[in-house]
């Protein structure tokens, strides 16, 4: 699966919100009553498939879908638009089922309705998918910052080492010399350590090249 882009949160609060049911009377109903709690829709769709292509020219801020539709199941659709965006979704269905529990599960369906969906139900549903799902975007920033920082570190390390053995300087004062090239030219102490790599990797070409 590809890595999406999650939409960003509207500043008022207000959330775009794709609908796709086969039934029209509960399409009617969530068109009629999500702008009642205070949010927009985003568009209507009567099966999976047109799911996905709305979502696909632009993505809304939550889905709210039937599991069962024809076509392409709910599922089905949250799978293919999960390739494209990343969209907090909630699933509608007529009584839940561990085998597809799981799989929504694994697709991060934040929350799913039992129908019949009542007022009752939808506000505060909506309220809490879109708290987990900021949660769970939160953390996975916080983890992809984290990865991106300890390879930051391996590159630093080997180009600090690199630099030790062509200046003839220790470890520390290699450090201190890339971090006042990356100072003064205004850019990160890593891009420094990039092209200090690269510049090893061409040396070490050319010092091969008598050998070849």
């Amino acid at each position: 699966m590809t890595t999406a882009t999650a939409p960003a949160p509207p500043a008022t609060g207000t959330l775009q919100i794709a609908i796709a049911d086969d039934d029209q009377d509960v399409r009617e109903f969530l068109e009629r009553f999500v702008p009642v709690i205070g949010h927009a829709v985003h568009s209507v769709a009567a099966n999976g498939r047109e799911l996905v292509e709305h979502c696909r020219r632009a993505p809304p801020d939550l889905i709210l879908a039937d599991v069962k539709m024809p076509d392409m199941s709910g599922l089905e659709a949250v799978e293919a638009i999960a390739r494209f965006a990343t969209v907090p979704t909630i699933l509608l269905t007529g009584h839940a089922v561990p085998a597809w529990l799981e799989k929504a599960k694994e697709l991060g369906v934040m929350a799913y309705l039992v129908k019949p969906v009542t007022e009752h139900d939808l506000a505060p549903a909506i309220a809490l998918a879109r708290r987990h799902f900021e949660e769970m975007q939160a953390l996975r920033k916080e983890s992809a910052e984290l990865k991106q920082a300890l390879e930051d570190r391996k590159i630093i390390e080997r180009a600090k080492g690199a630099v030790t053995r062509r200046v003839g300087v220790n470890e520390n004062e290699a450090y201190r010399r890339m971090r006042k090239v990356a100072s003064n030219a205004n850019r990160k102490i890593v891009d420094v350590a990039r092209e200090i790599l690269a510049a090893e990797e061409t040396f070490h070409l050319m010092e091969t090249l008598d050998e070849r």
